[in-house]
């Protein structure tokens, strides 16, 4: 940390190690105590999903290092809701903290699924919690408040200190006809504003958007009409973790006479979740995949994973017409009840185009009110705000854009202070004002294949580069009078093998320019090759591709 301080007092502060400035990876950290020693207690760890940005990268992690230098001052983790972008990184760093994981049943029990894969499904001590009930962290005084969003048993959180109240928001927005779990309340925060809220750490995703967000009923009606006017086999596709949608496709598919087939492990597992916390209580049993090839064309729903395009999902499979055990064909219906995140376009594109050649019908939430967002937009903000009375609004889950347009909304309704925050930043939220006040280490990891490595000068950084521009590998044998003992040997791969001749030149040109005196430094050989080649690649061909030189003595 840093030592810009300006006060020794008491404070309640905000670090966000991960979920300002980006969708997803949600870590925040909130301290209470001196600048000198603080307490923590860290809400929410969780991931995003790697892009073309990050080749060979499927899950990016905060890295929690500051919080692991100060493991004894941390209090413990406390889980708002079960989505991978609030627990995914758990089960690769809890090792690293060690401690006291709080959440309510359904959160813990997919925790507890990915903490098996690990190995760790002893070793992390989960505290079940029951919503709407205070109970104590450390210093820290919580609650679970629920809201409605898109998986079951969602929460804001309610944070009283000595220092200082907070409300964190998590993911949320207002439903007043949800299809499981009860309407949004609204009591309990008008409740909390009374109490006093000195910040308001706020979802920002759909802050773009005005208006207020459609109901999951509006949905239901929208996926029952369609499946009940379907001929052929069906197909609904959406996050294996919404719950409430897979029961609304269910409840579709039973009016309309239809047997489900599940396809996901992913969906299974959750199901499996659901179940055991009393949900779906409704939903009857579910059909295996082998059975799909047996029932009348108007008698099936698909229910199943791949609404992002991911390549090993069951609808990428079945759009590929590759799937073991399910194939659909023409006069058949696919809907895609979910929204796509952003950087997944392509994917989702190139499954429906594979669906498209099958003459297979598509219906997406472009088309059809299939799908509403689990996030609050300016209307839901709005009313929020009134509730609650905060003294000020701090925007986190977001992108920069998101967050700017969240201050400034915030603003715009009568809300006197805000703070757009980066990962890093730690800002003190009471005694007000607030503001920054000091920073720590933030930064991202990866996980390639099994290991977890560095994020920003990692791995990938370099297989992006290779990606662009290739590698040369030039290898060299040096006799005793410092001579070449052979031809110089060259690798090219992802650059064009036209120029092998002309390269090959380059290095011998390069080492014959060389004195003798200076063939002596195995390293002063390499470097003076690998820039020949560079320049000789780049004459040619216009890109300098990655060299690297190996010289062996003979």
């Amino acid at each position: 940390m840093t030592a810009k301080r300006k006060s020794q007092h008491d404070e309640l502060v905000l670090l966000p190690l991960g979920g300002t400035g980006e969708i997803g990876m949600n870590c925040y950290c909130y301290g209470v105590g001196s600048p000198r020693h603080r307490q923590w207690l860290m809400v929410d760890l969780g991931v995003k999903f790697g892009t073309e940005k990050e080749p060979g990268i499927d899950v990016i992690l905060p890295d929690v290092g500051f919080i692991t230098s100060n493991r004894n001052d941390l209090a413990g983790l406390v889980i708002t809701h079960g989505h991978e972008d609030h627990i995914g990184a758990i089960p690769w760093l809890w090792p690293q903290l060690e401690c006291d994981v709080y959440c309510t049943a359904f959160a813990a029990e997919l925790l507890k699924l990915k903490l098996k894969e690990h190995g760790l499904e002893e070793q992390v001590p989960i505290h079940v919690v029951e919503a709407g009930k205070p109970f104590a962290v450390g210093a820290f005084t919580l609650e679970l408040v629920p809201v409605t969003h898109s998986i079951p048993e969602s929460h804001a959180l309610w944070i009283r200190t000595a220092s200082g109240n907070v409300l964190h928001s998590g993911d949320w927005k207002i439903d007043r006809t949800p299809q499981l779990g009860p309407p949004f309340n609204e009591q309990r925060f008008i409740e909390i504003g009374r109490e006093g809220v000195d910040a308001f750490v706020c979802d920002s995703t759909n802050v773009l958007r005005e208006g207020v967000s459609p109901s999951e009923k509006d949905v239901a009606a929208t996926l029952a009409d369609i499946i009940a006017n379907a001929q052929g086999r069906v197909a609904v596709t959406t996050f294996a973790s919404h719950v409430e949608r897979i029961l609304s496709a269910v409840r579709a598919a039973r009016a309309a006479d239809r047997e489900v087939v599940l396809a996901g492990r992913a969906m299974r597992n959750t199901i499996e979740a659901a179940r055991l916390c009393g949900m779906l209580a409704d939903a009857g049993a579910f059909l295996e995949e082998d059975a799909f090839g047996y029932l009348p064309r108007n008698k099936i729903m698909l229910l199943c994973t791949g609404s992002q395009g991911e390549p090993r999902a069951a609808m990428a499979r079945v759009a590929e017409d590759n799937h073991p055990n399910v194939a659909l064909e023409e006069g058949d219906l696919v809907i895609f009840s979910a929204r796509t995140i952003p950087g997944n376009e392509k994917e989702v594109g190139a499954v429906i185009n594979n669906l498209a050649k099958l003459s297979i019908e598509v219906v997406t939430a472009d088309d059809a009110l299939v799908h509403s967002s689990g996030h609050p937009r300016q209307g839901e903000l709005k009313l929020m705000y009134e509730w609650l009375k905060p003294k000020a609004v701090i925007p986190m889950h977001g992108e920069p854009r998101h967050l700017l347009a969240h201050a400034k909304f915030a603003q715009s309704c009568g809300i006197t202070e805000t703070l757009i925050l980066e990962d890093g930043k730690i800002a003190r939220l009471a005694p007000h004002p607030i503001e920054n006040v000091d920073e720590a280490y933030a930064a991202t990891l990866h996980v390639d294949g099994k290991l977890v490595v560095a994020g920003t000068d990692g791995p990938a950084k370099e297989r992006r580069k290779l990606s662009f521009v290739g590698i040369i590998v030039v290898g060299l044998a040096v006799d005793d009078r410092h001579q070449l003992a052979d031809d110089p040997q060259l690798i090219l791969d992802g650059v064009p093998k036209g120029l092998q001749e002309e390269l090959e030149e380059a290095v011998e040109t390069a080492f014959e320019s060389m004195p003798k005196s200076r063939r002596k430094e195995d390293e002063v050989i390499a470097e003076t090759i690998r820039s020949a080649v560079r320049r000789a690649a780049e004459t040619a061909w216009g890109k300098k591709p990655v060299v690297k030189v190996l010289v062996t003595r003979v």
